[in-house]
């Protein structure tokens, strides 16, 4: 079948053309994935709204030769507790920038997608973030093999140098959040 439909998380969009964009997702079939959305640009778009970073969507996909392409979305969660908290929001892009860097394209993980939803639904009603965030960021590092219970201490800000040591760059996330730093 060339048309099939993924769950999937938004992590990140860029804008291409006049009117389209590559997605960034991480499913729960396929794992992180890129994938085109032709004409969400445009004014009349209704599949924009539901392929915002940070969302839970069902996304129908052609697979042609080359990237997939988006035909139909629909949100399933948007999470509106984190987005209309700037702190919350800024933690939700440093969980997404984490998956986008520690995560091979391609490969399936159902416990790193449920891992992701777990963080955003916490995050949504919880108000003690820190110790969630380095929760998240410790139980993925162990998922994803880089990290075991008896090989380092991760405490305080020791996992978030850890994580750049493995990606031999800076997390942007620390430098706008303060409080990732600690």
């Amino acid at each position: 079948m060339r048309t099939y439909t993924v769950q999937g998380i938004i992590l990140k969009r860029k804008n291409v053309g006049e009117a389209d964009r590559l997605l960034t997702v991480f499913t729960r079939e396929q794992g992180k994935m890129q994938i085109k959305a032709k004409g969400v640009r445009r004014i009349a778009s209704k599949r924009a709204s539901y392929i915002e970073p940070l969302n839970i969507a069902s996304l129908t996909l052609y697979k042609g030769t080359g990237m997939p392409i988006l035909t139909e979305a629909t949100s399933l969660e948007s999470f509106p507790l984190v987005k209309n908290d700037l702190q919350k929001i800024g933690i939700g892009y440093h969980i997404c920038e984490l998956i986008d860097g520690l995560c091979p394209e391609n490969q399936e993980s159902n416990e790193v997608f449920s891992l992701i939803e777990k963080i955003f639904k916490q995050l949504s009603i919880e108000q003690e973030i820190g110790v969630l965030v380095h929760a998240f960021e410790v139980e993925l590092l162990s998922l994803l093999g880089y990290w075991s219970a008896g090989a380092h201490d991760l405490t305080g800000a020791k996992a978030s140098f850890f994580i750049e040591s493995i990606l031999e760059r800076k997390l942007k996330s620390r430098q706008i959040l303060p409080s990732l730093a600690s």
